[in-house]
């Protein structure tokens, strides 16, 4: 219940008493870009800071490493599960969206470290950078398959329907994550808090850190704002469906923290990866999956990744998963 009390976890909820009730509240869209660009550069500048001050460590590593699998794992069982209850090409588009990871959870979830003083890496910024793309590059390999299976039952040459995307490649895919303005600046951020250390962070102190909490609550407003417009279409969706992105992410973290025992990671890494694990994005990956898998239907990974998963992160398993890594993990 502390974290309901939370002023930016009180200002999400505003924002979605606000669009339930139909209010005329509204971000604009320039500057919610700006907010989301300030708390990933904020962010990346913290992690830097911390990663300077820490230094590479064989934590680091596992932290890292544990991040890659967990990002390769997720999106296989996920598809591998929803293709049997859905189409093929829904199952990998809420596979991937599943499987990657969202900012502002992270953000919030740093934010609630913060708060209650609990020590965690800096790198874990980078591994949240590195955890968005193979669940994009997996849903890409999936909608392929499926594109060639089609192909081959149908007895043609190609795919008439969608001619253009089985040319939608690894390689583009790969470029498009790697060069994505926002996960840019996130690294770019955290490379220049590394390289500044203390000096930097003296510097930085008013941007990076004062400012910081008060952004994080307009932004999730907006959040809030997005949240309510998509709760109309959670109740279309089917329960198994439902199910899904309620309890899903409870096994992913779950996943994330046998992972965390399993490499000794200590409990604040642990809690973020747990986060990371669990988060599902709504960001990044629709955006690709819109040209990528044009076969799956938006509203399907996109409002149950914002609509249902990403409220129940942000009010009730960020403190749920923080209290179970910090119960099993040193």
């Amino acid at each position: 219940m502390h974290n309901l009390l939370d002023p930016a976890i009180l200002f999400f909820i505003f924002g979605v008493i606000a669009g339930t009730i139909k209010s005329n509240l509204e971000i604009p869209p320039a500057i919610s870009r700006f907010l989301s660009l300030y708390l990933l550069m904020a962010l990346g500048l913290k992690g830097g800071f911390a990663l300077s001050d820490s230094g590479f460590n064989a934590e680091v590593g596992f932290s890292l490493a544990a991040a890659i699998v967990l990002a390769i794992f997720i999106p296989l069982i996920g598809f591998w599960l929803l293709k049997r209850i859905i189409s093929g090409f829904n199952a990998a588009a809420i596979a991937a969206t599943y499987g990657s990871v969202s900012a502002v959870t992270f953000v919030t979830a740093v934010q609630f470290l913060d708060n209650h003083e609990i020590a965690y890496g800096g790198h874990m910024a980078a591994a949240m950078a590195l955890m968005e793309s193979p669940a994009i590059i997996l849903a890409v390999v999936f909608a392929n398959m499926l594109r060639k299976k089609q192909i081959h039952e149908n007895c043609e040459n190609n795919n008439s329907s969608t001619p253009n995307q089985s040319d939608f490649s690894i390689k583009k895919v790969l470029h498009e994550s790697f060069t994505d303005g926002a996960q840019l600046l996130l690294l770019g951020a955290m490379v220049i808090g590394f390289i500044t250390g203390d000096a930097g962070k003296s510097a930085m102190q008013p941007f990076s850190v004062d400012l910081f909490k008060g952004m994080l609550s307009f932004f999730l407003l907006d959040m809030g704002l997005m949240a309510a417009r998509n709760l109309g279409t959670i109740k279309k969706q089917p329960k198994v469906l439902i199910g899904y992105a309620v309890f899903g992410p409870m096994v992913h973290a779950s996943l994330a923290l046998a992972l965390a025992g399993l490499l000794q990671l200590s409990s604040g890494n642990g809690a973020l990866l747990m986060v990371l694990a669990a988060s599902a994005s709504y960001i990044a990956v629709p955006a690709v999956l819109r040209y990528a898998v044009p076969e799956a239907n938006p509203s399907l990974y996109f409002g149950l990744s914002l609509g249902l998963t990403f409220p129940l992160n942000l009010i009730f398993g960020i403190p749920v998963y923080v209290f179970f890594a910090q119960r099993f993990l040193n």
